[in-house]
């Protein structure tokens, strides 16, 4: 816990409790990794849909659906929680569903594509749910100046929690691909490691993680979701008040858009355009990882020094240039520099992203409107992918013009970033309203 720095926490707050909180990085990186990235995407492509055109788009269309679900229940959720001291709850809840969901993948074999939809669908909205709820506890955590220290911190032990569990699923595909095991047989089991690692390392949090906010008495004599959607309705009549933060969000639609299909689809597009072999991708994915957890801890660095919004603008002109090379790369050698460059990127403006929020979120409303930014990233991992699909759909299956045509979300996103005031934005956070 060395690497914890005392003066970038709040008075209070002990730096293991800051562990145990990264910890929840940790525990669910293995799922994005092995499920959404690594290895269930191309298996539901090529092993349960067995290479149906269609495939690519059920398979944006299982995440898109539960992103749906998350975009419409998160924010009364978060708020919620807020007014109901209730986010530590609510967070053992979700992870719990996670779990159990992710491991029951394992029984998802060759056509039975109604089955591993449902799954993606309940397992990823619990995912999402999680998300969110552990990053609300960052502005709790972390003084003003040091919450991009303390949200790359969080980011970087993620993936490393990522690379544990593809680590462990790599050692056991490769030694399964020796013994002459095919993957609708190898597959399950990672499932199984994942939820096995999920669940472990999610109880370190539970341990040590504490329930700072206090219950709004008011709250307390009505319904939970009667009460969050009050709270709701209060904070969109100050949605002028709170521009800055509404300008991040339209921000965060566009680049976490094409965050969200480098997440999703690299997999796939390494093996069915590149030529990657399965262990080959799950290599790729580990190192990309790797430099993710490097990006993370330098920009949490980087942003406290240099300011939040121009490293996430020099992280979304690296996202541009990973596009654009991805898209005309046509050897294994090559596209491996896109993926260092995706890899650096991905920590780097995943960790900004969520400082930013924590900065401009008001410290008794973190909850929703971390829920709120919930909101924006799953709009953007609707349509980023989805229309990624639908584009390798209505080319006949070219993704080179898929993957070329992302780089336009990363371009909108920079120059909405230019509408946010950090200093205004804190200020209308802070204050009272």
């Amino acid at each position: 816990m060395a690497i914890f720095s005392q003066d970038a926490l709040n008075p209070g707050v002990k730096k293991r409790e800051v562990f145990g909180w990264a910890m929840y990085d940790f525990a669910n990186s293995g799922y994005t990794t092995v499920v959404i990235t690594a290895v269930f995407a191309a298996y539901f492509v090529g092993g349960i849909a067995k290479g149906a055109e269609w495939a690519t788009f059920v398979w944006t269309l299982a995440l898109s659906v539960s992103y749906a679900i998350v975009m419409l229940t998160m924010p009364s959720l978060g708020a919620m929680a807020d007014l109901r001291a209730s986010k530590k709850k609510l967070l053992m809840l979700f992870t719990a569903g996670c779990v159990l969901s992710t491991a029951a993948l394992a029984f998802a074999g060759p056509g039975s594509v109604a089955l591993a939809f449902v799954l993606i669908v309940v397992s990823n909205t619990f995912y999402s749910y999680g998300e969110s709820l552990t990053a609300s506890f960052l502005p709790e955590l972390a003084k003003p100046d040091g919450m991009g220290k303390v949200s790359g911190w969080g980011w970087s032990f993620g993936y490393f929690g990522g690379m544990l569990a593809l680590g462990i699923c790599l050692g056991y595909v490769i030694w399964a691909g020796g013994q002459g095991i095919k993957a609708d047989s190898f597959v399950p089991v990672t499932m199984l490691i994942t939820a096995v690692i999920y669940g472990a390392a999610a109880c370190v949090t539970f341990k040590l993680l504490k329930e700072r906010a206090v219950p709004n008495p008011a709250a307390l004599q009505q319904s939970g979701f009667k009460a969050s959607l009050v709270q709701l309705h209060a904070t969109y009549q100050q949605a002028q008040r709170y521009q800055d933060f509404m300008w991040l969000l339209l921000c965060a639609v566009f680049y976490q858009g094409g965050v969200a299909v480098a997440i999703t689809l690299a997999a796939i597009y390494a093996e069915q355009v590149i030529g990657f072999k399965q262990q080959e991708t799950m290599v790729l994915i580990f190192v990309l990882n790797l430099a993710a957890a490097a990006g993370a801890f330098g920009c949490g660095y980087l942003q406290d020094r240099v300011g939040h919004k121009l490293a996430l603008a020099l992280t979304l002109l690296g996202w541009s240039a990973t596009c654009i090379i991805a898209a005309l790369t046509e050897t294994k050698g090559a596209f491996w520099y896109a993926a260092a460059i995706a890899g650096v990127c991905m920590g780097s403006s995943q960790s900004a992203g969520r400082a930013m929020a924590g900065m401009l979120s008001p410290p008794a409303q973190s909850g929703e409107f971390f829920g709120l930014w919930t909101f924006a990233t799953r709009l953007a991992s609707i349509f980023g992918p989805l229309t990624y699909g639908a584009i390798t759909w209505a080319t006949g299956g070219n993704q080179r013009i898929a993957i070329a045509s992302t780089t336009v979300l990363f371009v909108a996103g920079l120059v909405i970033l230019l509408k946010v005031n950090m200093a205004r934005g804190r200020q209308a956070a802070v204050q009272p309203s």
